[in-house]
């Protein structure tokens, strides 16, 4: 199993952007797929976007040519770049991680970090 900790979150202007920040730790982080899911108040956590252990990646519709994750498997770390943000992106955003691939892109994931609270002001 890997612990995961999530930063960045904060509250933002539309049009503004953020950087979230995913720090792992207790495993080899790279042999672990990652992703971000976010979960609206009342909502289901839906995937936002994953990253692959081989460096593939998928991203939710919604998101694509604004949002950018990336891994540094040096530094145990996963980022999600989010630029030109939507007031209905408003949400927890969470870090997950698993062996399996889909397990990160299914919402299964074995790990999960606390969450960041990403708020966007219209």
């Amino acid at each position: 199993q890997v612990q995961l900790l999530e930063s960045g979150g904060g509250l933002v202007q539309a049009g503004g952007s953020l950087r979230l920040s995913c720090t792992a730790s207790g495993d080899d982080f790279s042999l672990y797929n990652m992703g971000w899911l976010s979960q609206a108040p009342g909502k289901e956590r839906e995937l936002v976007a994953a990253i692959a252990v081989g460096g593939s990646t998928k991203y939710d519709d919604s998101v694509k040519g604004r949002f950018t994750i990336s891994r540094d498997n040096s530094a145990n770390t996963v980022h999600l770049q989010m630029n030109n943000l939507k007031p209905s992106e408003t949400a927890v955003y969470y870090c997950a991680g698993d062996r399996c691939l889909l397990a990160v892109v299914s919402g299964t994931g074995e790990s999960w970090g606390q969450g960041t609270q990403v708020t966007v002001c219209p």
